[in-house]
């Protein structure tokens, strides 16, 4: 992507919440702790873990509904809270977070019908010139052992000049290794499957939320046996979306793990670059193939991060 060019995130979607009782509310939904998180004036980029960062939202049996990216934003006297989440999953992730409000003073909006959301590859300095004054917007950064991926995220309700491909912007997300649940992934993993606590997203210091004690119990006890893995495979990216299953071809019998995201490779459109959720003892030896035990065979490639060990 040269750095003049913004995409279109048809894809994405956006939650705000605000209202006096919101960082206590957030702070006993997410597997990560929003306390503390410096607000950022409209236009500008939240960055860094002190502005931004990566969370999880689990059911009570500590399995992932949704992944967002979350930063605190200031827009006049109105302060709120922006959550990126995948546009297919937007609106019942509000509607479940809003179940929960009861008396507590907090007005939460699935705005991604009003909003448009963008993505930037290029330098924060050369973005921000750019920026529309009513930006809420955000660098996608997580520890890596090449340094912090360097995505920007923002959404306005400015139309923006962007272009409608987002491959290059998909293939990053994709080679990053930071997952993102979608509609066909939601209630699949328990974080740890994804890595989420590799990439910043569970903090095992926090209180309680929904899930906590079984995503604590998997850390501690050392019950993960599936991880998030990066591979390739000789298809096109229209027959490998989120959810597709994976096979070991030593145990066709039963699925080994599925897609989590896909994107088109960018040199060569007979190839899907993957990240594939998968049982670790499979992933170590054999083949793993697409779709069906005699599907297209997947090439493993290297993860941009050290795992947390368990």
């Amino acid at each position: 992507m040269n750095p003049s060019t913004i995409c279109h995130l048809s894809g994405w979607g956006l939650i705000l919440i605000d209202g006096p009782d919101a960082s206590s509310f957030l702070q006993g939904q997410l597997t990560n702790s929003v306390l503390g998180l410096k607000a950022n004036p409209s236009g500008t980029i939240a960055h860094g873990s002190s502005a931004a960062c990566l969370t999880g939202y689990c059911t009570a049996k500590g399995r992932l509904l949704a992944s967002a990216w979350v930063s605190l934003h200031s827009a006049s006297t109105e302060m709120h809270y922006a959550l990126f989440v995948s546009r297919d999953i937007a609106a019942l992730f509000a509607k479940r977070l809003s179940m929960f409000v009861l008396r507590s003073k907090v007005r939460i909006r699935d705005v991604s019908n009003d909003w448009s959301i963008y993505g930037a590859l290029e330098p924060m300095e050369q973005l921000l010139p750019r920026l529309p004054a009513d930006a809420i917007a955000l660098a996608m950064e997580a520890p890596m052992n090449s340094g912090p991926v360097k995505q920007i995220v923002f959404a306005s309700q400015v139309t923006v000049d962007a272009q409608s491909n987002s491959n290059q912007w998909n293939a990053a997300e994709v080679a990053s290794g930071i997952p993102r649940i979608v509609a066909a992934t939601q209630d699949q993993f328990v974080p740890q499957m994804v890595n989420l606590e590799s990439v910043g997203g569970v903090d095992f210091k926090k209180g309680c939320y929904p899930g906590q004690e079984v995503v604590a119990r998997s850390q501690y006890r050392g019950a993960i046996k599936r991880r998030l893995y990066l591979a390739k495979v000789q298809t096109p990216h229209e027959s490998c979306p989120p959810g597709t299953e994976i096979f070991h071809e030593s145990d066709p019998g039963q699925p080994a793990g599925m897609v989590v995201l896909s994107a088109a490779h960018l040199n060569d459109p007979l190839w899907t670059d993957v990240q594939i959720e998968c049982k670790s003892e499979l992933a170590q030896g054999g083949k793993l193939h697409l779709g069906q035990v005699d599907g297209p065979s997947l090439e493993l490639g290297k993860l941009p991060y050290s795992l947390v060990e368990i």
